[in-house]
């Protein structure tokens, strides 16, 4: 029997039972992709991630529990803020994970973690039948999409704040989900967002990393600056820091450690 530290982390938020949790389990060698996808599963957290040491970093994959998917944000944090607060990195090293999207690395600033994520830039489409109406929306302001996410600018914040989609309906439009956003009436916010994905078995996502490479890209284009302080307004609610810096997007986010284990295998 091989014991293989976890830990579950709360990630974008600087207190506990707030932000995105995951799971993020230390593997001692690789193992099959089914595994892996059972693991989340009974996890049952939106992301799990796992890490595996491999050259000067980490071979990092993420699995919701129904499928594994090419780029997740606070799995990402999770892992960076593990290997950090466990003395497995130490404070002036950067981390480096290979993954799905290529390399990715983070590194610890002043109680934050800052990753390094590709820029996703969002072209204007046609909304696909049943859309608007699985959200319970009439007029939006642009319907965009990039690999499979759409993303649909509201009117307001408190229009983003009191959706309440159809998931039946919305798990039934082909994409991995769909992002609404708005700008934010509250000044230290830019813009808000919010994110479901019933399709990959998550109703509502609350803090969505990987979504912020398309947000920021959509908001730099509207508001014509290239950095930004986003709310994701889920129940748990979180808080970005975004960068633009090229075809790159930093993103900031601190993280709790909300409890730790053995898996048992």
């Amino acid at each position: 029997m091989t014991n293989l530290p976890f830990y579950q982390v709360d990630a974008f938020t600087d207190q506990p039972f707030h932000g995105n949790p995951a799971k993020v389990c230390l593997l001692d060698s690789q193992r099959p992709a089914e595994w892996m996808q059972a693991v989340a599963s009974e996890m049952n957290l939106s992301e799990t991630a796992f890490l595996l040491p491999e050259a000067n970093g980490y071979r990092l994959r993420w699995f919701t529990p129904g499928v594994e998917v090419p780029l997740c944000g606070h799995a990402t944090l999770a892992s960076a803020h593990v290997l950090f607060s466990t003395g497995r990195l130490r404070p002036d090293e950067t981390a480096h994970f290979h993954t799905l999207s290529g390399l990715l690395t983070a590194r610890s600033l002043e109680g934050w973690m800052e990753l390094n994520f590709p820029l996703k830039p969002v072209s204007p489409v046609e909304p696909a039948p049943g859309l608007l109406e699985s959200l319970g929306v009439t007029n939006p302001r642009f319907v965009g999409i990039n690999d499979t996410e759409y993303l649909v600018e509201l009117d307001s914040d408190a229009e983003v704040r009191a959706c309440q989609p159809n998931f039946a309906r919305l798990k039934q439009i082909p994409g991995s989900g769909v992002c609404i956003t708005s700008r934010s009436s509250d000044p230290q916010y830019d813009f808000v967002s919010r994110v479901f994905a019933p399709q990959e078995l998550i109703d509502e996502d609350p803090v969505t990393g990987s979504t912020h490479c398309r947000l920021a890209a959509y908001w730099r284009d509207i508001l014509k600056k290239t950095s930004f302080t986003a709310y994701q307004a889920s129940a748990r609610g979180g808080v970005l820091r975004v960068n633009i810096e090229g075809e790159r997007v930093r993103l900031r986010g601190q993280a709790v450690t909300i409890s730790q284990g053995e898996l048992l295998v």
